[in-house]
């Protein structure tokens, strides 16, 4: 008789995980709250006053969680808005790069670490990640820089912070900026400094699957006045604080969040910490447990990682050593009960945009005097780690499972192993 449910068998789990999003009445409380004074929109209380000297009288959600935010990520300065792409395009608008600019950034990541740059006329330069961590690999950093570099984007995957040490030392040695994209990182730390304060600025995204989640949302942070100015100005149209209302400055967008998502994200502000110290330790648990099962390798966690925020739980799976296709583990896998998945198809510069320079007005700005026409194939050679775990190697598993029991954790490393070890009925 078969023992894998995929072929008849009693699957491992029949119960779901821990559901996302939280509903909490705190959180309803809050929204009714702002339902019923009848000021929905972030304006409503003064043109951008929380980057001016506070003004006596009512202040909005949005500026109130604005500030909690970037406190509590260490900075002095946040700027929320519509979601956490926009707020990462921003970001780089405020920086005046030259077209063709050139931007570091890995290439195993979600696409708008790239599109923020592009949309700027910026060229992303593409560097592999580390195999333990999944996360920009700094020893591939410089051979990467040229004359037309102009900062380093990491990107903390997964929730476990870059090597901001060696990062910052190449940064430092070559004069460029650092950019934090940490949309997964939300109350994460690297050497006891917080996620999002060790760069010109950060960005975090609050969309639905995020670990806090107004269904969309992002914020920039940073210690810059002056980058900072430049973000809130473009995220209300190119206004400026104590200027007349139709006068316009600068390009700008109407990239805002409502006060009902700031609402939101104050109440889950509050339990942020709770909830990650949560998640570090359940999937401590499971990797000490999955560390067990012959063909699978919990991704490193490195010492310098304080708090890590595991948005995703991730697992190289070695097919070499199984035998059995991830494609068909992962078939199995979900019929025990436990589905996890394998991210991304492929790394970015193998998307068909980056192949075909779909990009602004064609492929602008490749191919004119500002940059070489650079063939984004060219770093399939370069990135032999990134390919690796979007072929056959990267596990992924949501950050919600983590908020849940032991026997939960018991129950995923119970489903792997018995998919490896009964792989022959497959």
């Amino acid at each position: 008789m078969s023992k894998l449910a995929l072929k008849g068998g009693t699957p491992v789990r029949a119960k779901p995980f821990f559901t996302w999003p939280i509903i909490d009445s705190s959180e309803e409380k809050a929204l009714l709250e702002v339902y019923r004074s009848g000021k929905w929109w972030r304006f409503a209380f003064g043109q951008g006053v929380e980057l001016a000297e506070p003004e006596k009288g009512e202040r909005g959600q949005v500026a109130l969680f604005q500030e909690e935010f970037a406190r509590h990520h260490g900075c002095r300065y946040g700027i929320a808005g519509a979601n956490g792409t926009g707020t990462l395009e921003m970001g780089i608008r405020a920086m005046d790069l030259a077209i063709g600019d050139e931007v570091i950034v890995p290439a195993y990541t979600y696409v708008a670490s790239a599109n923020c740059l592009l949309q700027n006329n910026c060229v992303p330069i593409f560097v592999d990640v580390d195999r333990d961590t999944y996360n920009i690999d700094p020893a591939r950093i410089e051979e990467a820089i040229t004359p037309r570099t102009r900062a380093i984007m990491v990107v903390h995957f997964g929730g476990q912070p870059a090597d901001m040490d060696r990062v910052a030392e190449i940064a430092a040695k070559h004069k460029l900026h650092v950019i934090e994209d940490a949309a997964h990182a939300h109350g994460c730390e690297w050497n006891g400094k917080k996620a999002g304060s060790m760069s010109l600025f950060s960005s975090f995204s609050f969309q639905a699957s995020k670990n806090m989640n107004s269904g969309e949302g992002g914020i920039i942070c940073t210690n810059d006045h002056k980058l900072a100015v430049e973000c809130d100005s473009m995220i209300w149209s190119g206004r400026r604080v104590g200027r007349p209302w139709y006068e316009f400055h600068r390009l700008g967008w109407n990239y805002r969040l409502t006060e009902f998502q700031a609402a939101m994200l104050r109440v889950q502000l509050r339990r942020l910490d709770q909830e990650v110290a949560l998640r570090d330790s359940r999937a401590t648990y499971l990797c000490e447990a999955l560390s067990r099962i012959e063909g699978v390798r919990p991704l490193v966690r490195d010492k310098r990682t304080t708090r890590h925020g595991y948005h995703i739980f991730m697992f190289r799976y070695d097919e070499k050593v199984t035998g059995l296709p991830r494609r068909v583990f992962l078939e199995a896998l979900a019929a025990e009960g436990v589905a996890g998945f394998s991210g991304y198809t492929f790394p970015l510069y193998m998307n068909p945009m980056f192949l075909n320079k779909k990009f602004i007005n064609g492929s602008f700005p490749f191919g004119t005097q500002y940059h070489e026409d650079l063939d984004y194939r060219s770093f399939a050679q370069k990135c032999p780690v990134a390919e690796r775990a979007c072929a056959s190697e990267a596990v992924w598993l949501p950050q919600n499972w983590f908020l849940g029991s032991q026997q939960d954790m018991d129950d995923v490393a119970e489903a792997v192993g018995k998919v490896i070890k009964n792989k022959d009925e497959l």
